[in-house]
């Protein structure tokens, strides 16, 4: 990531996935990571934004605790609508393929290719699947909804059994079939 940012705050929550984290600079989420060690986590914030002065939210700040309940909610009900601001950093066909990744519904899955051709350039599946590798923002960005054209699951940067969970968690909350 080349972008610096003047500061990230940050904070962690546990869920039924394991830990969240949630990074915000003064324009929106910039990061959203899903792990199990609380130091691995912020460890790769800092890894991510090497030029940003990175702190833990304060414990009294009523708007950054709000934003990490609302994204842990999304986490456990991802029907959930999701209004907070996003601080995206990436190229303009990252970009392209994270807003198609956004209109992908909860219980619903697409393949590398889908996207690709949603986006205009159907030749592009994978540099598709590069866009969903460098995602920053887990499940609001829901590159877990992308699978191979078979429908089989592929990786995941936060673990393919958490994609898995994800799935399942979607598939029930609408009512579709199990993975």
């Amino acid at each position: 990531m080349n972008r610096s940012f003047v500061s990230i705050r940050f904070g962690l929550s546990e869920t039924t996935l394991g830990l969240i984290l949630v990074a915000a600079s003064v324009r929106g989420i910039c990061a959203i990571f899903l792990g199990n060690g609380r130091e691995s986590l912020v460890q790769t914030l800092h890894k991510r934004f090497p030029k940003a002065e990175i702190f833990p939210a304060a414990g009294d700040d009523a708007g950054f605790a709000r934003l990490l309940d609302d994204v842990a909610r999304l986490a456990e009900h991802p029907e959930t609508d999701f209004g907070h601001p996003l601080d995206i950093c990436g190229t303009a066909f990252q970009q392209r393929v994270w807003q198609a990744l956004r209109e992908v519904a909860p219980g619903e899955t697409a393949s590398y290719a889908e996207i690709a051709r949603r986006i205009g350039v159907p030749r592009a599946v994978r540099a598709v699947a590069g866009a969903c590798a460098a995602n920053l923002i887990a499940i609001v960005i829901p590159c877990h909804r992308i699978v191979r054209g078979d429908g089989s699951l592929s990786g995941y940067r936060w673990g393919v059994g958490r994609k898995r969970a994800l799935l399942e968690r979607e598939n029930q909350r609408v009512g579709k079939r199990e993975l």
